[in-house]
């Protein structure tokens, strides 16, 4: 085919697939004879299109998603930097009446140590009808203190108007039980088992312990020196404790906090902690009370004030027949005249002087009307935080010269 022959003019065809084979074939030949093929227009400034979409559009498209990611990264991070701040501020602000709260709590707990000392001079018996126990001059003490935002309130109780665990055994060595302590246990055990079984919230573990069988377990946790021999047949030592998960061992001493009495085999957290508006025998025991005996060593007395023990406690100082006659006690301690007590609870036999108690008969070595220990319990609060300080003290005169102190036994504050 000549060149001349591509300036003829086309024959068209009616049938279109003859004219679109005729028009690849001219096509074609124009390739052979030199002519450059015809090239498909591509799109300018780098851009491919997308679909049917103009490239400027797409670029635009993209351009504004672009904008808003960064702005929607910006915005985060502003979001996120103001949360970190505000959490910092709230800290901050925590710590700061924490601070501020635990000092109103120690000057709380000072007061209180004031008091006692204040009460000692005045009178050498310790009963709910001084000062220290009556809830409104606590306040009004307190009110002295120039505190001016927060609020303050102070409870001071008697120790020693508990059972003292460690007086179970003669110490130092604590292989016998003191038999008026037994007594004692036996009794107060027995009404607690019998209160919690009646609670709906009590577990079965409950009804599997027995008096007996916790008796026994806290001699064999306080006593030493018997090669770990067990009290009778439902004792524990340290080779049960070892059995268990995760194990542990017998004290083979004294309690130095009341939460170790938890630990003993056969307490379970109802008996410790209470069920059922039932109070556990947290409330009623205490760790404290040890007295200096010979040789350096020591002792507990094992000695409750009759004017402070709750109801459950003075139950079970009064022989099994009389346990009914507590709440006369505490109806006669705490009886009124106006703003005034109206019997006096200062003799250790007062008990005798109860209209129709006169031939009561209670163990004198297991009762007092003083007390030396006592526990100081301050709650601050101030913007929705609170700190709870609780110190226990002793009422001590270290040398016959020397003024009242008292001095602390424990401190915690949370």
């Amino acid at each position: 085919m000549q060149k001349d022959d591509f300036l003829k003019p086309i024959k068209w065809h009616d049938d279109p697939k003859s004219a679109a084979i005729g028009a690849r074939k001219s096509n074609d030949a124009r390739h052979a004879s030199g002519w450059p093929r015809r090239q498909r227009k591509q799109p300018q400034h780098g851009y491919r299109s997308l679909g049917n979409l103009p490239a400027r559009f797409d670029e635009r498209g993209i351009a504004v998603v672009l904008a808003l990611a960064t702005m929607l990264m910006v915005v985060t991070a502003a979001l996120e930097f103001h949360l970190n701040q505000r959490r910092s501020m709230i800290h901050a602000a925590m710590l700061r009446d924490r601070a501020t709260l635990a000092q109103m709590g120690a000057s709380a707990i000072h007061l209180g140590m004031a008091m006692l000392i204040k009460d000692r001079l005045e009178t050498e018996s310790d009963s709910l009808q001084e000062d220290w126990a009556d809830a409104q001059t606590v306040a009004a003490a307190l009110a002295e203190i120039p505190f001016e935002d927060g609020k303050l309130d102070l409870k001071i109780t008697d120790e020693l108007g508990k059972i003292q665990i460690n007086a179970l055994v003669q110490f130092p060595g604590g292989q016998q039980m003191v038999n008026s302590q037994r007594q004692i246990w036996e009794r107060f055990g027995a009404n607690l088992l019998s209160l919690l079984e009646s609670s709906e919230e009590a577990g079965k573990d409950d009804m599997d312990s027995d008096p007996l069988m916790i008796l026994n377990c806290i001699k064999d946790w306080l006593d030493s020196g018997d090669d770990d021999a067990t009290t009778g047949l439902s004792g524990a030592e340290s080779d049960y404790y070892q059995s268990l998960d995760p194990p542990y061992a017998s004290k083979n001493g004294p309690f130095d906090h009341l939460s170790e009495v938890a630990l003993v085999k056969g307490i379970t957290p109802e008996i410790f902690f209470g069920a059922g508006g039932v109070a556990g025998l947290q409330q009623y025991i205490t760790v404290y009370g040890a007295e200096k005996a010979a040789d350096e060593k020591f002792t507990f007395a094992g000695k409750v004030n009759i004017n402070t023990a709750e109801l459950p406690v003075l139950a079970a100082l009064l022989p099994l027949e009389s346990a009914d006659f507590a709440s006369l006690l505490v109806e006669y301690r705490e009886a009124t005249s106006g703003s005034l007590y109206t019997n006096d609870v200062t003799r250790i036999d007062w008990y005798k002087n109860v209209p129709g108690l006169a031939g009561l008969e209670i163990d004198p070595g297991v009762v007092s009307v003083s007390s030396h220990v006592f526990r100081l319990t301050a709650t601050a609060s101030l913007n929705n935080v609170r700190v709870v300080t609780t110190a226990v003290v002793e009422r001590v005169k270290p040398l016959e010269t020397d003024p009242w102190q008292c001095k602390i036994l424990n401190w915690k504050t949370e």
